[in-house]
């Protein structure tokens, strides 16, 4: 496996605030706590606090989730161990339950987590850290996580169910499994077995990354929600958020697009089937497009009595998430970089720790086959991102200098037949016009020869020009990334090495663009 490293930059996929990010930028200072670099881990270290109460409930909580995977890897429960230690810290991820892992990126996000809990046990031995998954249960946009792509085919579950996503029970996916091209009985296992989609989540996380440590936790818990009760009096309240995320965002817009919008209240209600909005309307708790209303008094008896009823919006997830683990540092893409870039403000005022921010590992993978039309088409890596337009151009001019035309030979043809006409003269003067004929009928010779050695190089280009379309669609799918389309399975299915090669070649301390091309 040949690896390549390029700038962001140069694959003109990334954002302005990305690559600025990356960069440094002064510009972006204010909106984040410190930079993700392996010397400053140290400080993040010593300023998040995490008390031991707070270490037994998460664990109680995990273990209770775990219960449901059969067979706890033992990396997995080392980890689950270590969490107990007072040295041991996390570093998170976070992700929707997109069925069958949904798009690349999934797993990228989970690999350069994988890989950064490693390098800071390398930098920092006297600690522990592990590498955690958080699991998007509450959400409840479930068209964005109902579908994946298969070699090029999109796939689809269809049910009606309502809600949290996570509480959705997998029993009618049957339908979807069937149609596949083939049996996959790692995801077989999982959907059939599994009572609903986030049991099922855990079960396909442990099986592909259990080896290297990954835990996975499930945010939609009685217990762990109990520690964000204060937060959620707050929202209820003081409606706070909106404006600490607005006097933000204002700063970030004279610069860059802000990525998320805050409501009033950022808190939903949650129940079997449910997930609405909560809004204050005439001193009352609404839960919009339901009959549910809930005076101060009655909502402040749902906070202490049951906190699992409220979840959080984007706005405060990721405060909730730093609340209930030991975190260091939280890896996402690009939209999730811009919007934790909003929230400091959020994190200031209920007193917790900011993380640091990281962007995850981006990547292109090359086949053979495609490494080979690569080379054919004489492109460098950083050409593969240029738009078809230009490397059509750019093919063209390799062959300027075989631009054909046969003026040259033309002229060189008359030359000689006036040379025989001369002599014809000599001769027998009524031979020129003979001669004449015969240097016609050679020009024209000479020029249909020309239209099809015209056109026969205007092939070659079309030949090569075929390829270049067919080796961009391979590569940009939809003409987007590759991570953003296809599916885990399209190429582990080909190379069961897949994960480990990505494991190898991700540096997520390094922000570079990953380009893995098989030989």
């Amino acid at each position: 496996m040949k690896i390549s490293k390029i700038d962001y930059r140069a694959t003109g996929a990334f954002s302005s605030l990305l690559t600025d990010y990356i960069a440094q930028d002064p510009k972006l200072t204010p909106f984040y706590n410190r930079y993700p670099a392996l010397e400053n881990f140290k400080s993040q270290m010593q300023e998040k606090q995490f008390s031991g109460e707070q270490r037994t409930n998460l664990i109680n909580s995990l273990q209770r989730q775990y219960a449901s995977v059969l067979n706890i890897q033992a990396e997995v429960q080392q980890n689950l161990e270590l969490l107990k230690k007072p040295t041991t810290y996390t570093v998170t991820t976070g992700h929707q339950l997109n069925i069958f892992t949904g798009p690349l990126y999934f797993v990228y996000k989970i690999i350069s987590t994988i890989n950064l809990a490693k390098q800071l046990k390398s930098a920092y031995p006297e600690c522990d850290f592990v590498p955690v998954y958080w699991m998007a249960t509450e959400d409840h946009d479930f068209a964005e996580v109902n579908h994946f792509t298969l070699f090029g085919k999109p796939y689809s579950w269809e049910t009606d169910q309502k809600g949290a996503v996570g509480r959705f029970s997998t029993e009618s996916m049957s339908e979807l499994l069937a149609s596949l091209p083939e049996h996959y009985p790692l995801f077989e296992e999982a959907y059939t077995q599994s009572a609903t989609l986030a049991d099922a989540t855990r079960v396909i996380t442990h099986a592909l990354f259990g080896q290297y440590g990954l835990v996975a936790i499930d945010g939609d818990d009685k217990e762990l929600k109990q520690a964000f009760k204060p937060v959620i009096r707050k929202e209820l309240q003081e409606q706070s958020s909106q404006k600490l995320v607005n006097e933000v965002s204002d700063k970030l817009a004279e610069h860059y697009k802000p990525q998320v919008m805050s409501r009033e209240i950022n808190l939903f209600y949650l129940d079997e089937n449910l997930r609405e909005r909560l809004v204050l309307e005439d001193g009352q708790y609404k839960v919009l497009n339901t009959t549910l209303t809930f005076s101060p008094a009655e909502i402040e008896k749902l906070i202490e009595e049951t906190p699992e009823k409220f979840s959080p919006n984007v706005i405060l997830r990721p405060l909730y998430q730093e609340m209930v683990l030991p975190n260091l540092a939280y890896i996402g893409g690009g939209a999730e970089v811009t919007y934790w870039c909003q929230l400091k403000g959020v994190f200031d005022a209920n007193g917790v720790t900011y993380p640091m921010v990281m962007l995850r590992n981006s990547a292109l993978y090359i086949s053979k086959p495609n490494a080979n039309r690569r080379q054919k088409l004489n492109l460098s890596i950083e050409d593969l991102f240029k738009d078809t337009a230009a490397l059509k151009k750019q093919i063209m001019a390799q062959f300027e200098q075989e631009e054909l035309t046969l003026e040259a030979e033309r002229k060189q043809i008359e030359s000689v037949f006036e040379q025989i006409t001369q002599l014809a003269n000599k001769v027998d003067p009524t031979l020129a016009k003979t001669v004449a004929a015969e240097a016609q009928k050679t020009q024209n010779s000479l020029m249909m020869l020309e239209k099809k050695l015209v056109k026969a190089n205007e092939t070659k280009y079309e030949t090569y020009f075929s390829q270049l379309t067919g080796l961009k669609e391979k590569l940009f799918p939809n003409g987007t990334l590759q991570e953003r389309v296809d599916n885990l399975l399209t190429y582990q299915t080909n190379n069961p090495e897949f994960i480990q090669n990505l494991i190898e070649a991700f540096n997520p301390l390094e922000n570079k663009f990953t380009v893995l091309e098989e030989e």
